[in-house]
């Protein structure tokens, strides 16, 4: 976790970050990963079956196979260190 707040946290490695909701106890929610740019935070999402890394308040960039693959793992890995893989 590099950062926390009442109700989140973020999480992240190496150029990878995710925010996860905290509620009742034993609860969280994984919300979407992306790859911290010069932007900031960039979502990769997906635009005419291509992936997209999209920043707030910037065109989006075409992500590379080896972000997109770096964004999947980070975030099957961050669910399983939440105990949350079975809803993955």
């Amino acid at each position: 976790m590099v950062a926390q707040a009442k109700e989140y946290g973020m999480f992240g490695r190496g150029t990878c970050a995710a925010l996860v909701r905290f509620g009742e106890p034993g609860f969280a929610s994984v919300g979407s990963s992306g790859i911290m740019t010069e932007n900031g935070l960039a979502y990769l999402v997906w635009r005419d079956g291509q992936p997209i890394l999209a920043a707030h308040g910037a065109a989006g960039t075409a992500a590379a196979p080896d972000q997109v693959e770096a964004i999947r793992k980070f975030s099957e890995d961050l669910k399983i260190a939440l105990d949350l893989s079975q809803n993955a």
